[in-house]
């Protein structure tokens, strides 16, 4: 898989990627983070924070959180 969308359930700033993802009908992997702020080991591991939604694009070489820059990065990349 070349993108990972790390992402809480029930967060509204996942979803919006995930429907943008959906939408733009690319493959990706889930992995779904901790409810726990600081149990987000794996999160932070790739990113270095532990905030979601985070994005790897291996394609692209990125990794990026917040939900409003990786939305642009899918559009201008993508769209």
């Amino acid at each position: 898989m070349t993108r990972t969308l790390y992402q809480l359930d029930g967060c509204p700033f996942c979803e919006k990627v995930a429907d943008r993802l959906d939408e733009l009908e690319l493959d990706y992997e889930t992995v779904w983070v901790e409810a726990l702020h600081s149990d987000r080991n794996e999160v932070k591991e790739v990113s270095g924070q532990r905030g979601v939604p985070v994005l790897v694009d291996d394609d692209y070489g990125v990794t990026m959180a917040e939900s409003d820059r990786i939305l642009e990065f899918l559009n201008r990349s993508y769209a």
